[in-house]
């Protein structure tokens, strides 16, 4: 199978697929150099962008250094990821035509601030490249977070 980076809609470059694909096949596999979370963090403390892929728990992630690290999420995607043997492959979860966009939802859990605004434009968009478990977490703990102002507040 062949894949190309070109502009997406959904971000400034993206992974396409020359030719179909058919459900269940592996269509990249996400390739990098391994880093601790500690080294990443500190590598790419000032950098907005980074092609980081957390591997079993997240104590150690992937730095991207392949086609992989182009294909972008959305919240209605055509791809999902497995780890196999401490390697990362993006499979297909349905049939992909050729020319289409490759994505994946990226289920983000770390971040902090971070909002991950999500530009896929998929009809059920949830915003967010944020899981919808830690959607739901950040909304207990602002709610949390404004019940206990509001009790500060009152004295």
């Amino acid at each position: 199978m062949g894949l190309i980076i070109r502009s997406s809609a959904i971000h400034a470059a993206g992974c396409y697929t020359t030719t179909p694909i058919r459900k269940g096949a592996r269509v990249a596999e996400y390739t990098g150099h391994p880093l601790t979370k500690a080294e990443a963090d500190q590598a790419y403390e000032a950098s907005p962008i980074t092609y980081l892929f957390g591997l079993g728990d997240g104590s150690v992630v992937i730095d991207g250094h392949s086609a992989a690290m182009f294909i972008n999420h959305s919240c209605d995607a055509n791809c999902e990821t497995t780890e196999e043997k401490g390697r990362v492959w993006i499979k297909a979860i349905r049939r992909i035509a050729a020319g289409e966009e490759i994505t994946y939802d990226y289920c983000l859990y770390d971040g902090g601030e971070d909002e991950a605004l999500c530009n896929c434009g998929a009809k059920k968009c949830r915003g967010t490249m944020y899981s919808k478990e830690e959607v739901k977490r950040r909304k207990a703990a602002a709610k949390k977070a404004l019940k206990q102002a509001e009790k500060k507040r009152r004295g």
